[in-house]
């Protein structure tokens, strides 16, 4: 239900195209590929791997986190192993989570057991577990967690990376419409100058865990399309 939503956010008349670095992203200035009919969980990075055949900037909507794993493999195909910034309140490191491998709490850990990623930073952090920090520690992730944020200069990266976004990273006062409100998150002007100040070219990102049926008068969904053009304006800048 989230893709559609954040389409006609974006579009929204009470907004308009421009984002907060002064560029205009009308349009005509991306390819909306639609939404895509998943039948296989694979079929993602089937699908991920056309989207980037031409080696352009892409952005996903989701859709659960589990979608980041094979789009991952989809970008290691093509790219080979990226650094990668994850921003969300968990640190989704389970080796499995209630049997599931693939599950929504698991991308980053089969990301990293793969080597599909160079790096792994993660800002936004305040659910972590026993187990999350020991497999945090053995794939060497850098992890701001939210206790830090305030306190802590953002990463610096020399290579192209990968960002994911968690809606869920935003503490729920600024977007309800997650599955799991977690308090004490980033707002949403600390989420946007995170992206803002990324200091390296982005070749890939996506949009993940906005839950419709929990969100109040569309809030989310503009939170999410702000965020798209904001990532959008840094790819094209």
């Amino acid at each position: 239900m989230a893709p559609p939503l954040i389409r006609k956010a974006y579009h929204n008349a009470s907004a308009n195209y421009f984002a907060e670095n002064g560029l205009e992203i009308l349009p005509e200035h991306w390819h909306d590929a639609g939404d895509f009919e998943i039948n296989d969980y694979f079929d993602i990075e089937t699908i991920t791997a056309k989207n980037i055949s031409t080696k352009r900037p892409l952005i996903t909507l989701g859709g659960d986190h589990s979608i980041t794993y094979p789009i991952l493999k989809a970008i290691n195909s093509t790219y080979g192993a990226v650094a990668i910034l994850h921003i969300d309140a968990h640190a989704d490191l389970y080796a499995d989570f209630e049997g599931d491998i693939h599950s929504h709490a698991c991308p980053f850990a089969r990301i990293m057991e793969n080597k599909l990623a160079n790096r792994l930073v993660q800002i936004g952090i305040r659910t972590l577990s026993t187990h999350q920090k020991e497999q945090a520690d053995k794939y060497n992730v850098d992890i701001i967690a939210m206790n830090d944020f305030d306190t802590t200069p953002l990463p610096k990266f020399e290579t192209p990376i990968y960002l994911s976004v968690d809606i869920d990273a935003l503490d729920p006062a600024f977007a309800p419409g997650v599955s799991h409100h977690e308090p004490g998150g980033l707002s949403t002007r600390q989420l946007l100058h995170i992206i803002q100040n990324i200091q390296a070219p982005i070749i890939g990102a996506d949009i993940v865990e906005y839950n419709p049926t929990r969100d109040i008068n569309g809030v989310t969904a503009m939170v999410a399309a702000k965020i798209m053009k904001e990532i959008a304006a840094k790819m094209l800048a």
